[in-house]
């Protein structure tokens, strides 16, 4: 079944287009509109087509305003020249493109430095589309080392591989787990604790288990998890049982917050048990969508067989990747943004955004309706629900409320075990502004009149209440 369904009556209005989207000429250039679902017979004018799809464009919602996506939505102008100028250069051809390859090494070498590799020079990573990406790149050099261990009973109908994680981890996870038969093994949230417990996370672990991955920053409400304590925990089992298990941390996110505003943070490769890591240039790495990259703290952390080597580009060229062509404007626009901004740079920027989003938090707090549960002071996201005290109306209402001033913020239901709570969350990005946060919390707090006086919450049966996070 296609995910993407044609529609059920095709639009083959005859109708034409406005005749100042033609050239010198405006008459001559109308054309019929062309078909929505198949084809059109002939070509159009560049200006046409380009304005065809321009004005669909316009009902996207504005992607500055969108408070739901990590992603990166504004950039330097000079950095969206240099994107355009490699737009048109294949990632994969490394031996064409030299100089690309040279930058995306020094990105590695960068990162692996900036993560405190024992020896940044023998660090191996490269980049990939993104997180997710570099978390099934993370996830099979997991599988495969717990496979080269367990040679002598694996595979066998009866040992199947676990991979254990909070239950807050982001779907990538879960894929990984599906495509690669994998048992997911997930501590679900407990009270007040969003995120994995070290020691829930321990006992889960087994001969079976590939390793454990844990979170700099949860989608759900942007928190920390204790990656030192779940080494810890991990050494105790290994003093006990002799289980050696490593630890992936899936750094989308916090991988570029904590090295900068966290310095006393013990989270990466400074904890022995850390063999790989990942983080998503296009999150808080502030380059537009879509790069991440994936490190591992040495080569042995790496199987070579997963190390495919090419030669028809011109060159030996080894890859470690799920996707073969892909631009390298992402990877040079990641130099830029190393050069430009430099450690101080990205100090002052994510320091500014956080500022925003734990302002903004107690702000949104005083209003008086609404609960925090986290206040944007590990990754500059927080998240709230209604007080107890608020039945007229919920988070889903808050929401949708918000849309029709622009604003796109998600509202969701959490995990087991706590299904019973639903939550608005706001991510802060480089871009939202100061005064942007003020419009927005005069937009909340206008609204906040018409929702009190609803009788009730406009959905109430909470399963068919939609709302989504990145």
């Amino acid at each position: 079944m296609p995910l993407h369904k044609g529609p059920d009556k095709p639009d083959e209005r005859p109708m034409s287009v406005n005749p100042f989207f033609g050239e010198t000429n405006p008459v001559g250039g109308m054309a019929e509109a062309p078909p929505k679902h198949r084809l059109p017979d002939t070509p159009l004018p560049p200006s046409t087509a380009y304005q065809l799809v321009r004005d669909e464009l316009m009902l996207d919602g504005n992607s500055r305003l969108n408070l739901a996506t990590f992603v990166t939505t504004w950039m330097e102008p000079q950095a969206g020249v240099l994107m355009g100028e490699c737009r048109d250069k294949n990632m994969i051809d490394k031996d064409e493109y030299p100089r690309t390859a040279e930058l995306e090494r020094r990105c590695v070498a960068m990162l692996a430095d900036l993560w405190n590799a024992p020896d940044p020079s023998a660090a191996v990573g490269c980049s990939t589309t993104g997180s997710s990406e570099a978390c099934m790149l993370a996830g099979m050099a997991l599988k495969r080392r717990w496979a080269q261990r367990n040679a002598d009973r694996y595979p066998a109908h009866d040992v199947r591989p676990n991979l254990v994680m909070g239950v807050n981890v982001q779907v990538c996870w879960e894929k990984f787990c599906n495509f690669w038969e994998v048992e997911a093994r997930l501590v679900p949230m407990e009270g007040d604790r969003f995120h994995l417990d070290p020691q829930a996370a321990a006992e889960l672990c087994d001969e079976n288990t590939i390793g454990v991955v844990g979170i700099l920053g949860s989608t759900f409400d942007g928190s920390y998890e204790p990656v030192a304590d779940l080494c810890a925990a991990l050494d105790a089992v290994q003093e006990r049982t002799g289980l050696d298990i490593p630890v992936h941390v899936d750094g989308a996110s916090g991988g570029m917050v904590a090295p900068f505003l966290d310095e006393d943070l013990v989270w990466d490769f400074r904890l022995p048990r850390v063999t790989s890591i990942n983080t998503s240039g296009h999150k808080y790495g502030l380059v537009y969508p879509g790069v991440g990259w994936a490190l591992w703290r040495d080569k042995e952390a790496l199987p070579e067989e997963l190390v495919f080597r090419v030669n028809y580009l011109g060159g030996d060229m080894p890859t470690f990747a799920l996707n073969f062509s892909r631009p390298g404007a992402q990877v040079v626009a990641q130099y830029y943004t190393f050069l430009r901004l430099g450690r101080e740079g990205y100090r002052a920027v994510q320091q500014s955004t956080r500022d925003v989003a734990m302002g903004l938090a107690e702000r949104v707090e005083a209003l008086g309706d609404f609960r925090l549960l986290t206040r944007g002071d590990q990754l500059p996201v927080f998240a709230f629900t209604t007080g107890p005290d608020v039945t007229a109306y919920d988070v889903f209402d808050v929401s949708r409320r918000l849309r029709e001033s622009g604003w796109l913020v998600p509202a969701y239901t959490f995990p087991p075990h706590r299904e019973d709570l639903s939550v608005v969350r706001v991510v802060c990005r480089n871009g939202f502004s100061s005064d942007l946060a003020e419009l927005f919390l005069d937009d909340l707090a206008r609204l906040l009149p018409e929702l009190r006086r609803q009788q009730h919450p406009a959905i109430r049966d909470k399963s068919a209440a939609t709302g989504f996070h990145h």
